[in-house]
């Protein structure tokens, strides 16, 4: 493995600004590590390299120039599959998407375009991004660097596998109920939701719109802070979009690095600090407590009574969307078109081509939803679902009034075995069990390596009020320089 590969995006990134190596050669020791290992890893759907290698190429000839170069310039990433890529495959993780190459950029990619960022492919994810395992994509399964047996999360786990494999040091998730944060757990990778309507859902394949949110994953806290700040703030062009710029992120991750959490008041949420928990995720969770309060932090108990609820309020309002969102996947406008012979009718080629193009775990969620929006249901499901929603808001607020941030396990379980779950669709639903209410909430959450159990990666999750995403970046990263980051076995 090439030495470039193990370094960080800030050391990339500090190396390519002074001449010491280029923007080149950083790109084409990762695509040779992708060739080298994603045979089994399979975190990448699409790479491009011929894209990778002229962006890389541009971003020397203006070092060559003399012109400033960003924090993040020459820097690779990894993107995943569901937001649009100009010219480049986007497919959702979905057959029903096959070969669709968009004409446009999505918000996200044009700023990392403008950051001077390196693209170097799509990475896997449960067909639109309904999943907690990665298992759900219609491509295959991604797996886990620490154990090529169990499963890497969900649904951005070929992301977070990317990063753990040392084939990408900046990938590019979405988080909808965990789908950024408990892959980030499950591979000891770093992940942050920010918060709703920080970052543009342009060019984001939609599944639940008041839930979706792009985010950044990284190997260290400051990487992905770096990332976060420039792919955050307004865009016109997301009605959803706050008209306010990125709390200063970096600078919080370099505060936290210090090591000193004086006057940080923290709360652990009591209802999940114990339930459906691991004995070594649990185990794990309080020792880095006993850290955060070695640091100077204050340590509460905090209950939000509420959450109890958070899953099955997600379970409806989610899917619910998603039943609206994908109406327009009908074999007419673009990707997949079955049995259009010309002796068929318009309704019967759209059932033809949605049979065939969603995988089983997107028709379930269709379904429950479609019942669940349907007349006579719709205010004893959906309805009620959004009274639990504005339930677990208030819990947050309740909560955010006693302490600066929240504190919780990231998911109950380590990356359990490829197969395990699929057949239980509730047991895979329980790996969002302690991420869901960020999202119903709408504020940020980060997922940081906290230890290990049985040898696989446990995760600490930090939720902070909207709009004060740095708060999380500063208590994840004082736990990262106490605890340090985690490598994975060689593969």
């Amino acid at each position: 493995m090439s030495d470039l590969t193990r370094l960080t995006a800030v050391e990339i990134a500090g190396l390519v600004a002074g001449g010491e190596t280029s923007a080149v050669e950083v790109t084409q020791a990762h695509l040779d590590r992708i060739a080298a290992v994603d045979d089994r890893v399979r975190a990448f759907l699409h790479v491009d390299t011929d894209g990778a290698l002229a962006a890389a190429r541009a971003v020397d000839e203006r070092r060559a120039a003399g012109e400033e170069l960003g924090p993040l310039a020459g820097v690779p990433v990894a993107v995943k599959d569901v937001l649009t890529t100009k010219g480049v495959p986007t497919t959702v993780g979905s057959k029903i998407l096959e070969g669709w190459r968009p004409p446009y950029d999505s918000t996200i990619v044009q700023r990392l375009r403008d950051a001077g960022t390196v693209m170097l492919g799509k990475t896997n994810m449960d067909e639109f991004a309904m999943g907690s395992s990665t298992e759900y994509s219609a491509y295959g399964a991604t797996h886990n660097p620490w154990d090529l047996d169990r499963i890497p999360g969900g649904s951005g786990g070929g992301s977070a596998a990317a990063l753990a494999a040392y084939e990408a040091p900046l990938a590019i998730g979405s988080d909808t109920g965990g789908s950024i944060r408990q892959p980030g757990a499950v591979t000891g990778t770093v992940g942050a939701k920010p918060t709703y309507g920080g970052t543009s859902r342009y060019g984001l394949v939609a599944f639940s719109s008041s839930l979706d949110t792009p985010g950044p994953c990284a190997r260290t806290v400051l990487d992905a802070a770096l990332l976060h700040q420039a792919i955050g703030g307004h865009d016109p062009r997301d009605s959803t979009s706050i008209p306010a710029p990125v709390p200063d992120v970096v600078a919080a991750a370099r505060l936290g690095a210090t090591g000193d959490l004086t006057g940080v008041k923290l709360g652990v949420v009591t209802e999940f600090s114990g339930e459906g928990a691991e004995p070594g995720v649990l185990a794990a969770f309080r020792e880095s407590v006993d850290t955060l309060a070695k640091l100077g932090a204050e340590i509460v108990e905090v209950s939000c009574p509420h959450f109890r609820y958070a899953l099955p309020a997600y379970y409806l309002i989610a899917p619910s969307e998603c039943s609206s969102n994908l109406a327009r996947f009908d074999g007419v406008r673009f990707g997949l078109r079955v049995g259009d012979d010309g002796n068929r009718s318009l309704e019967e080629v759209m059932q033809l081509t949605r049979e065939a193009g969603f995988g089983p775990e997107v028709k379930r969620r269709i379904m429950i939803g479609t019942y669940a929006l349907s007349s006579g249901y719709y205010d004893a499901y959906y309805g009620q679902a959004q009274k639990v929603r504005t339930l677990i808001t208030r819990d947050f607020t309740a909560a955010f009034e006693r302490v600066d941030a929240l504190i919780s396990p990231t998911t109950p379980f380590v990356a359990f075995p490829l197969g395990a779950r699929t057949s239980d669709p509730y047991q895979m639903y329980l790996a969002d069990l302690y991420t869901i209410p960020t999202n119903l909430y709408g504020g940020p959450g980060i997922s940081v390596p906290c230890g290990l159990s049985d040898g696989l990666p446990v995760g600490l999750q930090v939720m902070a009020p909207t709009m004060a995403d740095d708060r999380m970046y500063r208590v994840a990263a004082a736990l990262e320089s106490a605890v340090g980051t985690l490598t994975p076995p060689a593969l």
